[in-house]
């Protein structure tokens, strides 16, 4: 793994999975709309690249040249209905064909593992798009690792725990979750899989 590109590198997932990838030593583009976003010490490491995740044009361009893919978009604290995460997931995939690339991790929501009606009423519209982005990437054909994290904590990073088609815990660590994302793809075991991830209790 050469060279990444991350969609949605200003959240607080984003940033920390910036962080380690620079400190992995990986050639990062960080894609944001707003580049004041990005904090000083990270703009300084890395490939900024301002475009809108809705537009497949900039997406196409934010992929170019890259040997592998992260996905950590939002809506920060937005409940309300959305298609967004759905659509900027269908670009990033087909731009991630147009161009060969085949390696994704996508961080998503361990709301996915419940039946939609014991989803909590408040976040029922945003998971309704995480599930339609994870609909996409599963028939996309790409090697993605599929994260689906409990609730992210901002706290320190220690030792995470994973578990395939379960959420295995309650929180996990930004810094850990951040740093899954980025290891992951050069880790072949969880091509393909459905990632829970929690702090190891």
């Amino acid at each position: 793994m050469d060279k990444v590109v991350i969609f949605g590198s200003t959240g607080m997932t984003g940033i920390c999975a910036v962080e380690a990838a620079v400190q992995k030593g990986l050639n990062v583009r960080a894609f944001v709309r707003d580049p004041s976003r990005l904090p000083d010490h990270l703009r300084n490491s890395v490939e900024v690249v301002q475009g809108n995740v809705l537009e497949y044009k900039d997406v196409l361009n934010a992929i170019r040249g890259v040997t592998g893919v992260v996905v950590v978009l939002g809506t920060r604290n937005d409940l309300k209905p959305t298609t967004d995460l759905s659509e900027g997931m269908r670009n990033i995939v087909n731009a991630m064909k147009e161009l060969n690339v085949e390696i994704v991790s996508v961080c998503l929501s361990a709301f996915l593992f419940y039946e939609p009606e014991k989803v909590p009423p408040m976040f029922k519209d945003i998971n309704a798009d995480h599930q339609r982005q994870f609909d996409i990437l599963k028939a996309s054909g790409l090697k993605f690792i599929a994260v689906l994290p409990p609730h992210i904590a901002d706290q320190p990073g220690s030792d995470y725990q994973i578990e395939y088609d379960a959420a295995p815990g309650r929180v996990i660590s930004k810094h850990d979750l951040g740093k899954f994302l980025i290891d992951s793809l050069t880790q072949p075991e969880h091509y393909g899989k459905i990632c829970g991830i929690c702090t190891k209790r």
